[in-house]
């Protein structure tokens, strides 16, 4: 014990240089070698990262591209036939249609004609009396007398100056002055008689005759209606007469259909009045020109209508059987994009690539449509297009189907 006691005194009490060296270099040592090892790790750690990442970049590149070439199916349109059937609404009038007004002002005196009637031209359809212009007219022809008088005894006057001057009896003044009063007295005659004719062609106005062959379609007087002269004024318009024999059909055609309707072109109509009858006529004139606000030319249908079954004002349904100058395609209703810019079709060009083209639509048969522009027949039509199909899009054509089947 003692022993043990003394070697432990003695080796505390030995010098510290000779025994501490040895563990602080064992420290240092490893502390070196993390700092070594630290960086070489985190530097491994770094390229596998970007090796891992550039991995995915390059995935999700191929992904990306592979997915951005949509697969479709194209087909191709076919030919629509050149003969199609056109229904428009039309609007029938009177072929000849004229409102009757006064040329004179008095009172209504009687009235022959009704709505409803058959007069034929020249047939009295009423009487005005206007006994201002009767009196008028008596006083003119008083002054006609009157100036026809003067006239006849300036004719006498001026023979017998003439006779005298032969003998000197009178003076060549005296003759000039009665052969100017004889002409002046013609005159007079004339500008009578002038006055007489204007009021017995205004006295004539009294009586309303119809001015063609027609149906009284409106009468708008009475006995004792106060008239004014004119077609100005309440309740100026006498009667309306319409010539119904033939009737005037006016329909707006479609600017498509506009080179196809032409002088002579046929036309069938109906109106619902008779609904079990097929009038028959044909293309009288047109407009030559296309409405701004509707893209329509205003057609006028001709129908004979002998028995006065059709009339004015009635609403047809008319029909046309066109020979089409330019002969549209057709491709399923599913090939059309309805977007904001209105109704558009895929094309796939020579670089697989999409075209949205704009086109104008015609008739609908269902599953079918009528393209009458924007497109041609070796166009490849992409089918079933998706809604996010947009202009320059890859695709990959997958099949080819003939005439949409």
């Amino acid at each position: 014990m003692t022993k043990q006691l003394e070697t432990s005194v003695a080796i505390e009490q030995q010098p510290s240089g000779t025994l501490l060296p040895q563990p602080a270099s064992r420290s240092n040592g490893k502390r070196l070698l993390w700092f070594l090892v630290i960086p070489a790790l985190l530097a491994c750690f770094a390229v596998v990262t970007a090796d891992a990442r550039r991995a995915t970049n390059k995935s999700l590149a191929a992904t990306t591209k592979t997915l951005a070439v949509q697969n479709v199916n194209v087909i191709h349109a076919e030919l629509g036939s050149p003969v199609t059937d056109l229904t428009v609404p039309g609007t029938v009038q009177a072929f000849s249609e004229s409102p009757i007004y006064a040329r004179i002002n008095g009172y209504v005196g009687a009235w022959n004609a009704d709505i409803g009637a058959h007069v034929r031209k020249g047939e009295l359809l009423a009487v005005i009396e206007a006994p201002e212009v009767d009196q008028e007219l008596s006083h003119a022809r008083a002054m006609l007398a009157q100036a026809q008088a003067n006239l006849q005894l300036a004719t006498v006057t001026s023979a017998r100056y003439r006779e005298l001057i032969k003998s000197n009896s009178v003076s060549q003044q005296e003759v000039d002055n009665n052969n100017q009063n004889l002409n002046s007295q013609a005159a007079n005659v004339q500008a009578a008689t002038a006055e007489v004719g204007r009021l017995e062609q205004l006295q004539g106005f009294e009586k309303i005759y119809a001015p063609f062959d027609g149906v009284i379609t409106a009468r708008k007087t009475e006995v004792g209606d106060l008239i004014n002269a004119g077609n100005s004024g309440l309740g100026a318009e006498l009667f309306r007469i319409s010539n119904i024999n033939t009737m005037r059909v006016y329909v707006n055609v479609p600017e498509v259909y506009s080179e196809s309707v032409a002088s002579g072109v046929r036309a069938t109509m109906e109106v619902a009045s008779l609904s079990n009858r097929e009038f028959t006529g044909a293309v009288a004139r047109t407009s030559h020109a296309i409405a701004m606000n509707s893209r329509t030319l205003l057609t006028e249908v001709d129908v004979p209508n002998p028995k006065g079954d059709l009339f004015p004002g009635a609403y047809a349904q008319v029909h046309f059987h066109l020979l089409l100058k330019v002969v549209p395609l057709v491709l399923p209703g599913n090939t059309i994009l309805f977007q904001a810019q209105g109704p558009q079709v895929g094309v796939v060009n020579s670089q697989n690539h999409v075209e949205l083209r704009k086109v104008a639509l015609g008739r609908d048969f269902g599953n079918r449509v009528e393209i009458l522009t924007g497109i041609s027949q070796p166009d490849a039509v992409i089918a079933n297009p998706p809604d996010y199909l947009v202009d320059g899009m890859s695709v990959a054509v997958q099949t080819t189907q003939a005439g949409g089947k």
